[in-house]
């Protein structure tokens, strides 16, 4: 199916196509469609890498101990809130002592996919996590920061030794399971995000174009029949929108809570 696009990625385009084209033409990289070089959900990605700089700017100038505002309150309630699923919650939980020294990576990503995945909430404007590429390149940061992070934490022979098992004689067997078992968390967290935000996209769209057509058979008929039929298609929206901020949400919690337990995991004393 043919990506409409939109306005901002045709201007982006237009602006930076013929720079981008010649960048990748210089790489030896063909792109999907030559009229359009930079892809909506690079654009898309670029949006919210630029809102969430600029919020958090913003954020920085008005910190305040003594009276917090309600900017402040809300990125706190990210962070840490009662019912003890903000981003060092769920990593102290996780973790243990060490949480903050992975708060400014797992909430980077938690943050760009929960502002990725409200984007498809606004007016001209799409999530660039409903495209495939975007949840798989945030599973791959996180599989090379977790590993990373056991690497650190054990030593390279102390961590491959995590994946043998604690029974030596069963290790031939075990590791190779592990292996297979911890690669697999990419597929995981990749196709988990993707196909909740695509699909709520793609139901809204399914939803409203066959609510939509009644509405345009009763205006043919009598305006009074094309209204009332019209008043489905009107309502439609505002509970799909409904929708896609919880699943917005979901999913970036889900995002924030598996990479502090594959960091938990990865560094954990017990093997």
């Amino acid at each position: 199916m043919e990506e409409h696009l939109l306005g901002i990625t045709k201007l982006l385009n237009h602006i930076l196509g013929p720079l981008a084209l010649s960048l990748l033409h210089a790489l030896h990289i063909t792109p999907e469609n030559p009229e359009v070089p930079i892809p909506q959900h690079v654009v898309m990605g670029l949006v919210v890498l630029l809102i969430g700089t600029l919020a958090a700017l913003f954020l920085r100038s008005r910190l305040s101990a003594e009276r917090p505002g309600a900017a402040q309150q809300v990125a706190e309630m990210l962070l840490t809130n009662p019912l003890g699923i903000g981003i060092r919650d769920l990593l102290e939980e996780n973790t243990g002592h060490e949480a903050l020294r992975y708060i400014a990576f797992v909430g980077t990503i938690s943050i760009f996919v929960l502002l990725g995945n409200l984007m498809g909430v606004l007016p001209f404007f799409a999530s660039p996590t409903g495209n495939i590429s975007v949840p798989l390149a945030c599973a791959i940061l996180t599989f090379f920061y977790f590993n990373w992070q056991g690497i650190r934490h054990h030593g390279v022979g102390g961590y491959l030794k995590h994946f043998a098992g604690p029974v030596w004689w069963l290790a031939w067997l075990i590791f190779p399971v592990e292996i297979i078992s911890t690669t697999a968390r990419l597929l995981s967290l990749t196709v988990r995000l993707w196909a909740n935000i695509f699909a709520s996209d793609m139901i809204y769209g399914i939803f409203l174009s066959l609510l939509a057509a009644p509405a345009l058979w009763g205006w043919t008929k009598t305006p009074a029949l094309g209204v009332i039929l019209g008043v489905f298609p009107a309502v439609l929206p505002l509970a799909f929108i409904g929708l896609h901020i919880f699943v917005s949400i979901i999913q970036a919690y889900v995002f924030t809570i598996l990479p502090s337990v594959y960091i938990g995991m990865a560094t954990a004393e017990e093997h």
